[in-house]
């Protein structure tokens, strides 16, 4: 079998893998909820700083938590909880998320089955935990897809900076320009361009095809959409 174009194939988890607004409107109105404590105008300032709508659980596209760390996400909220310290905040919403049900983009596992099977290698370079992504991809039953997991806590630096895609080119002894970093966030693709690899955005998240078009060599639906487009190369 001939190597296939563009081998190494880095996904973003939340937005990518996982419809991002299915995944986490429900869960962050609920931690909402939980830190407010019936308290309904903290919960209302809490959800004007998390960037969502509590009534339809939409998340603006400006939402600091849609693309961020969750030390990112936290720090407009850690003001309005002053009992509260920024590591106790943030081990609360890192416990909190490795749990939460996802909503995968596509059917996963016939997805990464099939890319394997051409030859790609797979990895994940996520704003969330480690923990977190290696418990959700569990979760999806596809933690064996992917040879290379890294999330923003695991030694390579956070999105946008170029870390964790240059990481996975090292383990892979792959050239960056033989990778493909694949998001739905403009920290995903100035990471992956910063990094030398192709940028390939998808619309499962929050951002819309006007924002990322300028910034991507494709733009596709989902990442089911992926093998199409590869072969189209």
């Amino acid at each position: 079998m001939s190597a296939p174009v563009l081998p190494g194939l880095l996904f973003d988890k939340d937005g990518t893998l996982f419809d991002y607004q299915k995944s986490w409107g429900g869960f962050t109105l609920a931690f909402i909820h939980d830190l407010a404590e019936g308290d309904s105008a903290l919960a209302q300032a809490l959800a004007d700083a998390m960037g969502i709508d509590p009534l339809t659980a939409r998340f603006a596209p400006d939402s600091p938590i849609v693309a961020g760390t969750p030390e990112e996400a936290i720090a407009p909220v850690l003001p309005l909880l002053p009992g509260w310290t920024a590591a106790a905040l943030t081990d609360r919403i890192n416990a909190g998320a490795a749990v939460a049900p996802q909503v995968a983009a596509t059917d996963l596992t016939l997805l990464f089955d099939r890319l394997r099977a051409g030859g790609h290698v797979l990895g994940i370079a996520t704003n969330d935990a480690e923990a977190a992504a290696q418990a959700h991809l569990a979760q999806a039953g596809v933690a064996e897809a992917f040879s290379y997991v890294a999330g923003y806590d695991s030694g390579h630096g956070a999105k946008p900076g170029p870390g964790m895609c240059l990481a996975f080119a090292e383990a892979t002894g792959l050239a960056p320009g033989d990778c493909a970093m694949i998001g739905d966030s403009l920290h995903d693709l100035a990471a992956g361009r910063a990094a030398g690899m192709v940028c390939v955005a998808v619309l499962t998240g929050i951002a819309p095809d006007v924002e990322l078009a300028p910034h991507a060599d494709v733009v596709l639906p989902d990442i089911g959409h992926l093998p199409a487009w590869l072969a189209s190369l």
